[in-house]
């Protein structure tokens, strides 16, 4: 597909990496040149020096035929502009980064009158993902599919747990519809047979409903009360999002900015809320806030190194849950993954949803690609197709169907039924199925097959 990118920036670099990656013609816009000539000698793609609101260099980049035009410039007024004039030009689709609040009210009125494809707001959706992780305590992450029917959720194997020296085969048998989908043993990832056993410090990926991963919790003993209190480091987006949910959630806020006048229009904009100025990266302020006595700790300041080092001293701290933002992941190799718990990436929220609509669009004669995410330090895909008549996977019993290595069915969807699939069930056509694959590039159900 032909893909026009206005914006080099982390969400820009990323979709030119996963874009380009997938076979797909990039053309980046991006007013920095030495920043564009980087990112042109990196990645498969190429480039024009400029802004990407501006009518004439959008049609020097031959926007009028581009399949998929994506505004994730800085600027929420550039995006919007962007993607308006994309559209106008004749851009098949268009999507815009919008991360101001003023803007994300109003989203879909914004999108629906200016013709925008599809309007993400990172911050929004990173909030969602820290607040499922919130409401289940064990869990170290949460992914939804089939309007949250079916859940993908990590744990991680403590050295108590009767789960530890467990082979699959005897996990099946005592704990039923959980599936254990992934095995992350280090920098080690497996999609798991039966034979394959956990192994203390592993981090396991089930795929079950929720109803089903709540019983799981209380057989394994790790059934946790509901969080009560929360302590957030940083007043930025995330934070103002977030906020608003953990009121519904009816939890103890108190929140730590250091800039007076971010603090001040917080505590404006939510009177009922503690929010304290202060530099909640001092160790010793955070004693005098008490820190200890919080079921959770959020640190989503700007700066990566000072959430990793604040999140590793409340673990010191025994905090329950611990929820860090950290963009640049390849810190999380420096400085290990020891006493961080949740972590939380925005740019890879926002690809993860961009890389599924392209490739919602790339085959839908056989399937659609209903949703996308990436798991296990971004090593492994969960996918989710609707399946067509057409697709060569129909009607056949799953235990002959020649299906590629490092590949798990897990589930399948079928109206109301949620199937755990077994050797001799099949494929219908308009089920839903749950893929999870170390093999990336999968857009259409058939792909699975060798």
């Amino acid at each position: 597909m032909n893909i026009i990118i206005a914006g080099g920036g982390k969400v820009g670099e990323v979709l030119c990496s996963e874009l380009s990656s997938e076979g797909n013609d990039i053309i980046l816009m991006e007013k920095n040149s030495k920043r564009l000539n980087a990112l042109i000698s990196k990645y498969d793609i190429t480039g024009i020096v400029g802004n990407g609101a501006s009518y004439d260099l959008q049609m020097e980049a031959n926007v009028p035929k581009c399949d998929i035009f994506i505004a994730v410039t800085s600027q929420d007024e550039i995006n919007i502009m962007s993607a308006t004039i994309a559209k106008k030009l004749g851009a098949k689709y268009t999507i815009a980064r919008v991360r101001n609040p003023e803007y994300t009210k109003h989203l879909d009125f914004v999108r629906e009158s200016l013709g925008i494809t599809m309007m993400i707001t990172p911050e929004l959706e990173s909030a969602k993902d820290i607040m499922k992780v919130i409401k289940y305590p064990t869990a170290l992450s949460v992914e939804s599919f089939a309007n949250n029917r079916v859940n993908i959720v990590e744990l991680k194997i403590k050295a108590n747990s009767p789960l530890r020296d467990m082979s699959l085969k005897n996990f099946r048998t005592r704990y039923g519809n959980i599936l254990v989908a992934i095995i992350q043993r280090g920098d080690e990832v497996l999609i798991p047979s039966g034979d394959d056993f956990l192994r203390e410090g592993d981090h396991i990926f089930v795929v079950s409903s929720l109803k089903e991963v709540n019983k799981f919790y209380k057989l394994i003993g790790d059934n946790r009360a509901k969080m009560k209190s929360v302590l957030i480091v940083g007043g930025g987006r995330i934070t103002y999002y977030l906020i608003n949910m953990l009121k519904e959630y009816k939890m103890d806020i108190k929140v730590i900015e250091n800039d007076p006048e971010k603090a001040r229009e917080l505590s404006d904009v939510f009177p009922g809320i503690m929010v304290i100025h202060g530099d909640g990266t001092d160790q010793e302020f955070l004693e005098e806030e008490r820190l200890e006595a919080y079921d959770v700790f959020i640190s989503l300041t700007g700066v990566d190194e000072e959430n990793i080092i604040t999140s590793l001293y409340a673990s010191q701290k025994n905090v329950k849950k611990i929820v860090t933002k950290v963009n640049r992941t390849l810190l999380l190799k420096i400085f290990g993954t020891m006493g961080l718990q949740t972590v939380v990436t925005p740019k890879r929220v926002i690809a993860n949803s961009i890389l599924q609509f392209v490739r919602s669009l790339t085959n839908t004669s056989v399937s659609n690609v209903e949703a996308l995410f990436r798991l296990a330090d971004n090593q492994v895909e969960a996918l989710q197709f609707k399946v067509k008549e057409t697709s060569r996977v129909i009607n056949k019993p799953l235990e002959i169907l020649p299906i590629k290595n490092h590949l798990l069915i897990a589930y399948i969807i079928r109206g109301k039924k949620l199937i755990v699939p077994g050797g001799q069930d099949v494929i219908k056509p308009n089920d839903h199925i749950i893929v999870i694959t170390k093999e990336k590039k999968y857009d259409d159900i058939d792909d699975i097959l060798k």
